[in-house]
């Protein structure tokens, strides 16, 4: 008869070796890549808009205002998202933090916040160097110290650019306090993703409950659109020449109904445009838009109004939202060239990834 170590002998053989084959089955499973293809040529995918969060920061929270800051588990980094990534086709993702909550923070706790962020993205890019870079989301609420961290992230962590929303407590970002944010983005050729949260800083509270979640399907592009306009008619794209900026959720409106903005400044009186060029040149320069369109026809018009060079592949990762990666591919109005730059060549470009 088996005595009792005999069987806990056994068991844990059984245990160490369905461990291994769950270890064994998970590195199979990530090794199931799709790989896309274009005209027989291997096309590297790079996504954009790729969300993330660290539940850690939750420790550095208590006994301050934002102790109840809620971190969705499902937006954290794990074998999940290299998983979805395969499945998907994405060779690389720019990971950002977007909820911009620490705005709020004072300067001490949100230096610490982005620190902690900053260091959880670099901590991950290191063990995924191959799938991976960052963007640092810095604290705009103190605009020096914001460019401080930017210069941190780039030069010490290895980030490849910045995050920021569309407002800093619902103060405009073309406003001239935020120009050493700018100006460090410039001087460190650092291209700045935005991504908007509901249009918090446009409409007034509640005006947008009710029925369809308005505040991510009409408030989020409208954010996007306000903020880029102001960068326009303000004149900070001017002031920054170098300034590349990336407007999630295909620009928002402004792409599709840039007509009226291209007009305003030259029909209405009291337009007091500060830009020196059409909102046009800098669609074709400056401002990039990912895909996010989700309609043949939609993605044919950011095509038609900005060229193929300033858009890029964001799938809005891990939101449900659908993928715009087979959009590009079956576009008949796209060459194997502008398909190419669109899903991976241009991002490779702006976020200097090799490949």
């Amino acid at each position: 008869m088996a005595s009792r170590r005999d069987f806990l002998k056994t068991a844990g053989s059984v245990a160490s070796s369905a461990f291994l084959l769950t270890h064994a089955e998970k590195i199979l499973a990530q090794s199931a890549r799709r790989e896309i293809s274009i005209d027989g040529r291997r096309a590297t995918t790079i996504d954009i808009h790729a969300h993330c969060v660290f539940p850690e920061v939750s420790e550095i929270l208590s006994g301050t205002n934002f102790s109840d800051v809620g971190f969705a588990p499902w937006q954290a980094l794990g074998p999940e998202r290299i998983d979805s990534m395969n499945q998907r086709g994405i060779d690389y993702q720019a990971l950002s933090i977007n909820r911009y909550w620490w705005y709020g923070a004072d300067r001490a706790l949100a230096n610490d916040i982005v620190r902690m962020h900053d260091e959880g993205m670099a901590e991950w890019v290191a063990e995924h160097p191959d799938r991976f870079v960052a963007l640092t989301s810095p604290s705009l609420q103190f605009p020096e110290l914001a460019a401080e961290q930017l210069e941190y992230a780039m030069n010490e962590l290895g980030h490849r650019g910045a995050s920021v929303a569309g407002h800093c407590n619902n103060e405009s970002l073309s406003e001239p306090k935020y120009d050493p944010f700018w100006a460090k983005a410039e001087e460190l050729g650092a291209p700045v993703f935005m991504h908007p949260n509901n249009a918090q800083n446009l409409i007034r509270e509640g005006g947008f409950d009710g029925r369809g979640e308005l505040g991510n399907v009409i408030g989020n592009p409208l954010e996007t659109s306000v903020f880029l306009t102001r960068l326009m008619f303000d004149g900070t794209l001017d002031k920054f020449p170098g300034l590349k900026v990336v407007g999630a959720h295909g620009g928002g409106y402004l792409p599709s109904y840039l007509g009226r903005t291209e007009v305003a400044c030259e029909v209405r009186n009291n337009a007091n445009c500060l830009s020196m060029k059409q909102p046009s040149d800098y669609l074709k320069d400056q401002i990039l838009v990912d895909t996010m369109v989700f309609s043949d026809e939609a993605l044919r018009h950011l095509v038609a109004e900005m060229g193929t060079e300033q858009i890029v592949y964001g799938t809005d990762i891990p939101f449900n939202w659908p993928d715009t990666l087979d959009l590009v591919l079956d576009a008949d109005f796209l060459s194997s060239d502008e398909k190419i730059a669109i899903i991976g060549g241009n991002l490779a470009a702006l976020l200097r990834i090799d490949i």
